[in-house]
């Protein structure tokens, strides 16, 4: 018999619109956690209500309320398997209005997946004093999740385009902060995706979220 697989709960935290649900959601589709007939199904629904780029959000945003909105309100449970690993991701909402439910859904992980929008303008508001991004770092270390990944999300967009230098800034602002929280930053890793293209979302992260194990 071969060795029993590890189980692993990942929480996916971080500010409103850094593209959360849809990165997760591709993750669970490069993954083979949905097929393709099922992702074709969600983008054909998305565009009929004008929200054609929600389509691998769509995958963990299953309420009606939460699709009509672009936002996640509940958490939102979804399984998927590595060679060596049973993750089960915990999707959280990043919008302040449903932060109950974002604690609950923290308090229940092993490791976080901290999820940054990388373009300008978004980062700057993630991670400023009233953002998400520093209150979901501080939330996830306090409840116990001591583990984390931080993705920058969103490299693909126009104001970044995958620039090395962008990518080194909110490596060393993010590091910065999430020490003082209390991580050690030695133990964080950091990858830069596009949850979208799905870009850098295949074997590299998969290695990561072993890594995070």
């Amino acid at each position: 018999m071969g060795k029993e697989k590890v189980h692993m709960n990942l929480v996916v935290v971080g500010h409103v619109d850094a593209g959360k649900s849809t990165a997760t959601g591709h993750l669970i589709y490069k993954c083979g956690g949905i097929d393709k007939r099922t992702i074709e199904k969600f983008e054909k629904e998305a565009a009929e209500i004008g929200k054609a780029s929600f389509k691998y959000a769509w995958v963990l945003d299953k309420l009606k309320a939460e699709r009509e909105r672009g936002i996640t309100i509940d958490i939102a449970l979804w399984k998927f398997e590595s060679p060596k690993s049973v993750f089960t991701i915990i999707d959280a909402p990043g919008h302040r209005d449903f932060i109950k439910n974002m604690i609950t859904g923290t308090s229940q992980a092993d490791a976080a997946i901290l999820i940054i929008a990388s373009a300008q303008g978004e980062f700057e508001a993630g991670i400023s004093k009233d953002g998400q991004t520093r209150e979901h770092a501080l939330l996830a270390f306090t409840l116990g999740v001591k583990q984390m990944v931080v993705c920058c999300n969103k490299m693909d967009d126009k104001t970044v385009n995958y620039g090395q230098e962008r990518y080194d800034e909110i490596v060393k602002e993010v590091s910065t902060y999430i020490k003082k929280v209390g991580y050690n930053v030695e133990k964080v890793r950091f990858v830069p995706i596009s949850g979208w293209q799905g870009d850098n979302m295949g074997d590299p992260l998969e290695s990561t979220c072993r890594h995070a194990s």
